[in-house]
């Protein structure tokens, strides 16, 4: 066997992640909680980096022993460090600002190698000449966003009337609306029930004919909501998001705003509340990416509560990892952001039939 056939195989999608049941105030409405958490690498990003190493090695950019550069942090940079590992190649991430060994170690544990470079927005630059001196392949995740699979295995677990989900490249709004919007119209008439080992049966959905739609979850200081609001391709906020894994300063090239029926702006302490929530609930130390998912969710929710609408609504949680009990998590932590997120404490209760 060939190594790209080979590597082609390693990049195998693996066993479907689990749908979760959240309470919900809400009769005839299921509210389904689709947890990434449980990639092997403990977030959606081990989607993301599986779809960018496939593409690459379709397109001849990745080879045996190429050297595979990127500009990031966090859930990007460990997922692409355990595909470059499965694939034996050697891995260097560009990340922005002082090192930051809670950063570094997880990626260097799985053989990988941090450089660290300010200011923040030099990464891209410096990830460019890394690759080109090693003459290696620049992964470049905004650049070369990758569609993915979450799509195929969800349509296949539940029939969905609404899928939330944050958006940073855009890869995973896309992949969901164009799945929804130019997958068989029977297909998506007559998807299968959720496997018992996977998720509580889901009731309602779409009927024949209809199609399940897409709602992006936006946090402050995002380009995504005004961007898609007045649709402006090119629209930026010029700040960072404060929710670590979502949001952007810009518009990206694989946020596709044609293939979003919804964008939903959320307060950042929302989304610190509803992460708290979550983890009240499953046990889940989860992200305010996920929270800001979970509550983009349920105003879709009240919204079809207050038109007498039955159906079902799923939220993607991105990730859970011990470190967020340090943030979100922490009341020194928001206090110091600025976020006050007692002040949507009884909302989300009372959402939430507690």
């Amino acid at each position: 066997m060939s190594w790209d056939l080979r590597a082609l195989d390693l990049l195998q999608a693996g066993d479907p992640t689990p749908l979760i049941e959240l309470p919900v105030a809400a009769p005839g409405v299921r509210l389904l909680a689709k947890d990434e958490s449980a990639q092997p690498t403990g977030s959606l990003r081990h989607r993301h980096a599986r779809a960018l190493f496939r593409q690459a090695v379709l397109d001849g950019l990745i080879t045996r022993g190429t050297p595979v550069v990127e500009a990031t942090g966090g859930n990007a940079a460990v997922a692409q460090a355990w595909f470059a590992r499965r694939l034996a190649l050697p891995y260097v991430v560009v990340m922005p600002g002082a090192r930051s060994e809670e950063r570094a170690r997880p990626v260097e544990e799985l053989g990988g190698e941090c450089r660290f470079v300010t200011p923040p927005l030099a990464i891209y630059d410096e990830a460019r000449e890394v690759a080109a001196e090693a003459g290696g392949h620049f992964l470049d995740q905004f650049g070369r966003a990758a569609e993915h699979d979450l799509a195929d295995e969800l349509f296949a677990q539940a029939r969905p009337d609404w899928v939330v989900v944050g958006a940073h490249t855009g890869a995973t709004s896309a992949t969901l609306g164009r799945r929804a919007r130019h997958g068989a119209a029977d297909d998506l008439g007559g998807l299968d029930a959720p496997d018992a080992s996977d998720a509580p049966d889901a009731p309602g959905g779409p009927g024949v004919g209809e199609r399940p739609r897409v709602a992006v979850a936006d946090p402050e200081n995002s380009a995504y909501f005004p961007g898609w609001t007045l649709d402006a391709p090119d629209y930026a906020t010029g700040m960072p998001s404060r929710i670590e894994g979502i949001g952007r300063p810009r518009m990206e090239a694989g946020f596709r705003p044609d293939l979003v029926d919804l964008v939903v702006p959320v307060p950042d302490a929302a989304g610190v509340a509803a992460a708290r929530r979550i983890r009240e609930v499953t046990g889940l130390a989860v992200g305010a990416s996920s929270g800001t998912a979970l509550w983009a969710a349920l105003e879709l929710v009240e919204r079809m509560r207050a038109k007498g609408e039955d159906g079902t609504v799923v939220s993607v949680i991105g990730d859970a990892h011990p470190r967020h009990l340090a943030t979100c998590h922490d009341d020194g932590w928001a206090a110091g952001k600025g976020l006050d997120w007692r002040a949507h404490r009884d909302e989300l209760l009372r959402r939430t039939g507690s």
